[in-house]
């Protein structure tokens, strides 16, 4: 890799990082966040979700802060926002509040699947079909997910050959750009090679992305293979807040603060202020009265005098 290399970091901390919390996070909050982290130069926000809020009562007021967004209350600089959609009501209610940028997303495991969104993974490719025509009839940006590519905490080991199918079906469908996600933590390097080599041999560069949690510890080595590899789209979470409210087990997020460290230290860059993130992230953790787990953060903290 050389020094010119850009790694995209795509936030998801507004959305991932914020839905298994056990309390509801002010709109005031979350507005902040957003605000901070795109101050801060991220490119890529998922600043929220289009699901029913009696299953995620964490992501109530996602329309709002769209809409805020598109208005100008909710300044978001250069910084793309991206919403979470679960199905067609949900990319209808999305419509409605000005997205420009949506994420779909599937599982490579069904057991998962059917917890999460009630359906077979044909199923939800067949919603995420009519969601995709949709959002090209309006010329909204669609991003996909593949959760549970490592493990599933019903199911096991899921194979690399599997998640291909579901990678190639989401690619079918004309989905620009396919997150592949470690939603339960287990991956190790070799995993990650054994899967994301003929991704990007089958798909490019440009259309694969890495999603880790750091369940185990191995979220920062995993995304270093997948960056040896070829991989430029990293998606973390600020403070390595997250988790998944239907995979038990499942902790944070890779903390952006770590990610942002290690890729400046390899002389990578992000055009993200490392400082100004992490400023944010502290602001808001001592808003919410919650610690974060990031580790540069921590040591960040000690010494950060304002």
């Amino acid at each position: 890799m050389s020094a010119s290399d850009h790694v995209r970091v795509f936030e998801v901390g507004p959305r991932d990082g914020l839905q298994n919390e056990k309390l509801p996070v002010s709109l005031e909050d979350r507005f902040f966040l957003i605000a901070g982290l795109a101050r801060a130069g991220v490119s890529d926000i998922e600043v929220g979700s289009f699901v029913r809020e009696d299953r995620v009562p964490q992501m109530a007021g996602s329309a709002e802060i769209n809409q805020a967004i598109v208005e100008g209350r909710l300044p978001s600089g250069t910084a793309r926002a991206w919403s979470l959609v679960p199905n067609v009501r949900g990319m209808e209610n999305a419509v409605k509040a000005g997205v420009k940028r949506v994420a779909v997303f599937t599982a490579a495991s069904e057991a998962f699947n059917q917890k999460n969104i009630g359906m077979t993974i044909a199923q939800s490719l067949a919603e995420i079909s009519k969601v995709a025509d949709l959002a090209r009839a309006h010329g909204i940006q669609v991003r996909g997910y593949v959760s549970t590519a490592f493990g599933c905490p019903f199911e096991g080991q899921v194979s690399a050959s599997q998640v291909m199918g579901v990678i190639s079906s989401l690619a079918a469908l004309g989905i620009g750009e396919i997150s592949i996600g470690d939603t339960i933590g287990v991956a190790t390097p070799r995993a990650v090679e054994e899967l994301v080599r003929p991704a990007l041999q089958a798909h490019g560069a440009g259309a694969i992305a890495v999603h880790f949690h750091d369940t185990r510890g191995t979220a920062l080595a995993n995304t270093l293979r997948a960056l040896d590899l070829g991989v430029r789209t990293v998606d973390s979470s600020a403070g390595g807040l997250g988790g998944c409210p239907f995979a038990p087990g499942a902790t944070g997020n890779l903390a952006t603060e770590d990610l942002l460290y290690m890729l400046q230290g390899m002389g990578l860059s992000t055009g993200v202020d490392l400082d100004a993130f992490c400023r944010t992230t502290l602001e808001f953790s001592r808003r919410i009265n919650r610690p974060v787990s990031s580790r540069y953060l921590a040591a960040f903290a000690s010494t950060c005098k304002s």
